[in-house]
């Protein structure tokens, strides 16, 4: 009976691994948690232990099926129904990621949760639908992959969190984020209409970058023409005004000589590029004289005297 009972007191030794941790159950209460060595608890039935590894980092797939060391690859089988989802624009994209966890607490893993790696496949795939409910497509094809990651994986965590299931979400890793088959040439049609009103509107800018300026300039050197002849016409007004001011004081002097002044000078500007004859018709004699002012007016031309020889010179 000793025998036995020390065969029976030994069985409660027991060895922690170094990638481990000791989760003792004292008749299936869970009582402490033990780290890695050797360890020992008392005899089953009363205590047993269980011993989940804690750093080993798990990896669930979602949208697809690996074939081999578990990076995405064309021979890999695609899961439809968990890789189709709605974007925020209702549009339709295919979506494999990877989720990689480990065990934070190894209490509440153990008891409160079922199929861990189910629920973890199940959450994940439910906060990404969330994620990219709300992510238009083509940021979601393009520059949002990083915040999709990031945005999903928080998400992710909160929900763990809440379940009290002892897990912890280390990464969320996209693996790819396409259009489905069936739109894909639509959608290429899609991306080539926005590359050329991109393109379009890339032109109108330039277009508008150079016209504005010029008409700019254009309007400018009008508005400085039309000052400039404002100012020409003002200071033209003005000085016809001060002239008639002059005039008009001048006249009040003298009427006469004024008044004779201006009828000879208004004669002068009317009779100037007129053609002028004078006509006597008081003359006697029969013959009415004739005076051809233009022809007076005009300077004679005369053919050059040839200089004189020497011999008439001295003669």
């Amino acid at each position: 009976m000793a025998a036995v009972a020390a065969l029976w007191l030994a069985t409660g030794v027991y060895r922690v691994a170094a990638d481990e941790q000791g989760v003792v159950l004292r008749f299936g209460k869970p009582v402490r948690v033990e780290q890695p060595g050797l360890r020992y608890h008392l005899p089953a039935p009363i205590e047993q232990v269980l011993l989940p590894q804690v750093t080993r980092v798990n990896r669930i797939e979602i949208g697809y099926r690996s074939q081999g060391d578990g990076r995405r690859s064309v021979s890999d089988r695609d899961v439809a129904d968990e890789s189709t989802m709605l974007t925020g624009d209702e549009n339709i994209v295919d979506i494999d990621f990877a989720v990689f966890w480990v065990i934070k607490d190894p209490g509440k893993f153990l008891f409160n949760i079922r199929e861990p790696e189910e629920t973890v496949k199940k959450v994940a795939e439910s906060a990404m639908r969330e994620i990219i409910g709300r992510t238009e497509i083509q940021p979601a094809l393009t520059d949002a992959r990083q915040r999709i990651e990031n945005d999903s994986r928080q998400l992710l965590q909160t929900i763990l969190d809440q379940y009290q299931a002892g897990i912890e979400i280390t990464q969320v890793q996209l693996q790819r984020v396409e259009p489905p088959p069936a739109v894909v040439e639509a959608f290429n049609d899609v991306q080539r209409a926005r590359q050329d009103r991109e393109r379009l509107r890339n032109e109108a800018e330039t277009y508008r970058n150079d016209i504005i300026p010029r008409a700019r300039g254009e309007a400018e050197r009008l508005n400085q023409e039309a000052q400039a002849y404002r100012d020409q016409v003002v200071d033209l007004a003005q000085g016809d005004a001060k002239r008639f001011q002059q005039v008009l004081e001048a006249y009040a002097q003298a009427p006469d000589a004024a008044s004779r002044r201006l009828y000879i000078e208004t004669m002068e500007q009317i009779l100037k590029g007129t053609h002028k004859i004078l006509l006597d018709d008081k003359a006697g004699g029969g013959a009415v004289p004739y005076l051809p002012l233009n022809d007076m007016l005009k300077t004679p031309t005369h053919p050059a005297t040839p200089p004189a020889s020497p011999a008439a010179s001295a003669k």
